[in-house]
């Protein structure tokens, strides 16, 4: 077995949710998924498929239709490209954190520079290590309050000529951080001076809740860049969508990067299952009813659980922008994985450790607030209050 692979860390949020296991009691914050079941139109038109036993290999690339879909889905979103030539970008790849992996198989060799910026989903940090790349992380910055910003000039000052790829989640999972449009535009700026590609995971895009844009969603790469700019940017179906089980997503490639890409998908998957591709096509030509009224959900369930959260004595909580994730820190308890383990036994309930993040996240715990029953949320708090208090 190669060192690589033998050494790479276990999930700690299930090594969390295994101490539940078995209980029926516990409140469960602690995965990144929504409680909320796929829509029924959807799972119907993946029925559909089924019963009329499309059960054969696709394109690599994704079924023609769906990447239509795609691509009218994106111009919505960013009207700078007619649909057509957003077609031309598109790969369907079998979830986003296939799609990732695709991604860094396309841009890394063994050896390059890969600079992340943390903390972050512990998969984007891993898959550039599986593949024998140097991973710098340069640490967003946690003030007073809990929230998170990014030194820009830390930032830049770490990607140089000899940086081959810059990782950047955001809206951010954890934190809830997201960039602004100068940001992105200052650090798409400086990676085409050295030459550094971009991978931006953007799959909390639509999960936006600041109001500032003309869209509704976070502020995007795409929209500050050119086709052919070294970037390319992840989506998903699993959370704007409710299809998190579904495992299916896409990325948005440069033109001259999408044949390529398809013959790594090959080589990974050979193609996304034609029935979810289905379902995915009539969750994109129906997203006006789904997607905004999920937002508006989930921006009651951050507005319910943050303020709770802020009135607990010791809790430090900042109200994200974006994501579905309320981040937060209680004085006096630094080690998050054994809290999450003892908050799980003593109090019934489920977090996640801020330290499967990074160790700059050391201290912190992530709770989901995407509950279909907002309740839950206050009965949630309820259970830490009454536990701190012994």
């Amino acid at each position: 077995m190669r060192e690589v692979v033998q050494s790479l860390e276990e999930s700690r949020i299930r090594e969390v949710a295994n101490e539940g296991l078995g209980r029926s009691d516990v409140l469960k914050f602690w995965f990144g998924e929504s409680d909320e079941v796929t829509p029924d139109f959807i799972r119907d038109a993946a029925i559909a498929s089924l019963q009329k036993g499309e059960t054969f290999y696709a394109h690599n690339l994704g079924l023609p239709e769906l990447r239509h879909a795609i691509a009218g889905y994106m111009h919505g979103l960013h009207p700078q490209q007619h649909t057509d030539a957003w077609f031309d970008r598109i790969a369907v790849t079998s979830g986003g954190v296939n799609g990732l992996m695709v991604a860094v198989q396309t841009l890394v060799d063994a050896g390059d520079e890969v600079v992340l910026v943390t903390p972050v989903w512990p998969n984007l940090v891993a898959q550039p290590r599986i593949l024998g790349a140097q991973v710098r992380a340069v640490p967003l910055v946690a003030d007073v309050h809990g929230a998170w910003q990014l030194d820009m000039d830390t930032l830049l000052a770490a990607i140089t000529p000899g940086t081959r790829l810059l990782v950047v989640n955001a809206p951010n999972n954890p934190t809830g951080w997201t960039l602004t449009r100068e940001e992105q535009a200052t650090i798409l700026a400086h990676c085409r001076r050295t030459g550094t590609w971009i991978l931006a995971d953007e799959v909390y895009e639509r999960l936006y809740y600041a109001g500032d844009t003309a869209n509704g969603a976070a502020p995007s790469f795409l929209d500050v860049a050119e086709p052919e700019d070294r970037l390319v940017v992840t989506h998903s179906f699993s959370k704007s969508f409710l299809m998190t089980g579904w495992r299916l997503g896409w990325l948005v490639l440069p033109p001259s990067l999408t044949h390529a890409v398809g013959k790594l998908i090959e080589f990974n998957t050979s193609c996304a299952p034609v029935f979810v591709q289905r379902g995915a096509t009539v969750a994109l030509q129906r997203t006006e009813e789904v997607t905004p009224a999920l937002v508006a959900h989930l921006k009651s369930c951050r507005d319910t659980l943050v303020p709770l959260l802020a009135g607990v004595p010791g809790v430090s909580v900042a109200t994200p922008r974006g994501g579905m994730y309320a981040f937060f820190r209680i004085d006096g308890y630094d080690d998050c994985l054994t809290l999450a383990k003892l908050l799980v036994r003593e109090a019934g309930l489920g977090l996640a450790p801020g330290s499967a993040f990074g160790g700059e996240a050391q201290g912190w715990l992530r709770w989901c607030f995407a509950s279909r029953d907002v309740g839950r949320l206050g009965e949630g708090v309820g259970r830490l209050r009454g536990w701190l208090k012994g």
